[in-house]
């Protein structure tokens, strides 16, 4: 410690005390969600409907929406679904969705724990540059569901469960994009 002052004494401690004020620490820290990360000159993205390789009725739609939910509520981007009016375009493919049982009633062998999983590849690229500004070829998430254990009511929970997927992908995707990640 007197070492540090002794080598501090002909400075005087309130210079170094104006030092650090006008130029703080750098220490790599930012705000997170800002999307600083993306060229300035991008201000609108277009999220068109993504495209569905697999059997599943609209997934495509779910996931787009709640894609284009996400960066309304949680940026300041314009969203359009035209690619021509934007200055960068979120490409998808929902590449695969599975469905699998996890758990069973030992007492019947019937299931009653569900899980569906979706692929998908996504790619965001600068329309003015053609450079891809975010590519990630193995989105994977997975949501678990709780199968009725009457005939009736046997795939209720799933719709719900892919709802909830979407969303998590959508925040997941739009994190990642805007941190650059």
């Amino acid at each position: 410690m007197e070492r540090l002052r002794s080598s501090l004494a002909p400075f005087g401690l309130s210079t170094l005390a104006l030092c650090l004020v006008a130029f703080p620490p750098a220490c790599g820290y930012h705000v997170a969600g800002r999307g600083d990360r993306l060229p300035p000159d991008v201000k609108t993205i277009a999220v068109p409907i993504f495209t569905n390789e697999t059997s599943r009725f609209r997934i495509e739609q779910k996931v787009s929406a709640a894609i284009t939910r996400e960066f309304i509520e949680r940026t300041r981007f314009q969203i359009t679904p035209d690619p021509g009016r934007a200055d960068a375009v979120l490409k998808g493919t929902i590449k695969e969705v599975r469905a699998g049982v996890v758990a069973f009633d030992l007492a019947t062998g019937r299931a009653t724990t569900l899980q569906i999983q979706v692929l998908a590849h996504v790619d965001l690229v600068d329309q003015h540059t053609r450079k891809t500004l975010f590519s990630n070829h193995n989105y994977i998430f997975r949501e678990q569901y709780q199968v009725s254990q009457t005939t009736s009511a046997l795939f209720e929970e799933q719709d719900p469960a892919l709802d909830r997927l979407a969303r998590d992908l959508a925040r997941t995707l739009v994190t990642d994009i805007l941190e650059n990640f």
